[in-house]
Parts: C-alpha cells; structure tokens; sequence
C-alpha cells in the first residue's frame, strides 16, 4: 500500500521549516491560522520559499468570514494567484460559495485556469456547502485537483463517515483530503476508517510570548481584552514526526 502525504497548514517560516524536519510531504501556507487561513504577503511566501524545499501550497483567501466573494475581491484573487505564482508555489488553495451555499462553479473554473499550472486545492468552503455530495460534484467539474474536508463537521474525525462517502463517490477523479482536528493520537483511525491517502494537518501549540511588558488593557482586534494579543503559535518539528510515524510507521517520505 502506498504511503499517506502528510501536509501541514502553517503561517510562520519558524513552523515551514519545522514541519519539513518533522518529515511532511507538503505545507499549505497562509496567514492567520487563528482564523482559519488568510492570503499570506509576498514576503511571507518569499522568505518561505527560500527556507524550505517541499511542495509549497498558498493560500488564496483576501478575508475572514464567509466564502461568497464580490467582484472586488474575487479580482484580488486573481491577482494573490499571479503573485504566488511568481513566488515559486507550487499550488494554490481556495474556495468559493454563492449566497445558497452552492459551490460557485463559474467562478472556481476561472480561478483554476488562472493558476495552471499550479496544482490547485478546494479547502473547506466545501464543509460550509447545503449539500456536500452536490458540492463535490461541482468542485470536481470545476477542475480542481484536491478537495480538503471535514466531512461537514467540526472535526475530521467527527465527518469521517462523511468523508469516506465522498472518497468513494470521488473514484479517484481528485485527491480528498481529511483535515480539521488531525492529530498523531487519531490520524491512523481516520485513514483507515476513510481510505484517503492524503491528510492535513496544522498542530499548532502555543508559545509564549517574549515581550517581558504587556498591557491587558488592550486588544487590537474586536472583544475584550484578553492576552489574545500576546498569543502566538508554531507548529512543533516533534509533533510533525509523530503525526507522520502514526500513518507511515516506515517513515519514508514522499516527494
């Protein structure tokens, strides 16, 4: 049997670089992980790219929130796409819902002819769709290579019934990939129970802030104060190795 790709969803170079040493296959960089992934700047790819040698997958999400974009930010999509291009990604993820919650076709065909030759992921958009079996067959007409899911549901392991009905119903047409909640203690179980041969993960952990004065009277985004300014997360090169033993015990990476 061949071995599962671990990707590893990561917003620092500190984490790139720990997440190659713990032997991922793959990285999908972004920006604001704390918001589930955000379009990472020029120079985040760039410095990225230059500090590790693994497939490099940007993401291509202008905001936070929903997925139904207006023409203004469906362009600067485009535009985040033909930069990371010229950064030396490998691939681009993103997705993109109409106001039903029905994947917007259209739209997505536009964005994957616009990122050839790029390897190109749906991400999960897809768990917010009314329908996810109707979803993946319009992710798939679309043209997209990959499709990151949850099966609908908070984690990976909690939609892994899900999951496996959309890998059978997929027949190989496009790569599906569980994420959401993977970790080294579950990630054996999700494999088998689904069938994939691909998983993302992010095993973020927090790290302590180094700035010695802080000042809980403030907080720069909405909400109460709550140290949430001083929060800062890495992904661990231990936790990476752990998290690739547990899917391929012989541990030899795929490039």
């Amino acid at each position: 049997m061949s071995q599962v790709l671990v990707e590893i969803g990561v917003d620092s170079v500190a984490s790139a670089v720990a997440a190659e040493r713990g032997g991922a296959s793959r990285l999908e960089l972004c920006s604001s992980l704390s918001e589930g992934g955000l379009t990472p700047s020029v120079g985040l790819i760039e410095v990225a790219r230059s500090a590790v040698t693994l497939a490099l997958h940007v993401m291509i999400r202008p905001r936070a929130g929903d997925f139904c974009y207006d023409q203004h930010e469906f362009l600067a999509m485009q535009r985040d796409i033909d930069q990371a291009k010229k950064c030396g990604a490998h691939g681009v993820v993103f997705g993109i819902l109409d106001a039903d919650a029905k994947v917007d076709v259209a739209r997505t065909r536009q964005l994957v002819e616009c990122a050839r030759p790029l390897s190109v992921n749906f991400h999960r958009a897809f768990d917010m769709a009314a329908d996810l079996f109707r979803a993946f067959e319009e992710v798939s007409s679309a043209g997209v290579d990959r499709l990151l899911t949850s099966g609908g549901q908070p984690t990976a392991t909690l939609g892994q019934e899900a999951i496996a009905q959309v890998i059978k119903q997929a027949r190989g047409r496009i790569v599906i990939m569980p994420g959401s909640g993977v970790k080294p203690e579950n990630a054996q179980s999700l494999v088998a129970a689904t069938g994939a041969r691909e998983i993302h993960a992010s095993l973020r952990t927090s790290l302590p802030s180094p700035m010695r004065y802080q000042n809980p009277r403030i907080a720069m985004g909405s909400g109460d104060p709550d140290g949430r300014e001083y929060a800062r997360f890495i992904v661990r090169e231990d936790d990476v190795r752990r998290l690739c033993q547990a899917v391929n015990p012989a541990e030899n990476r795929i490039s």
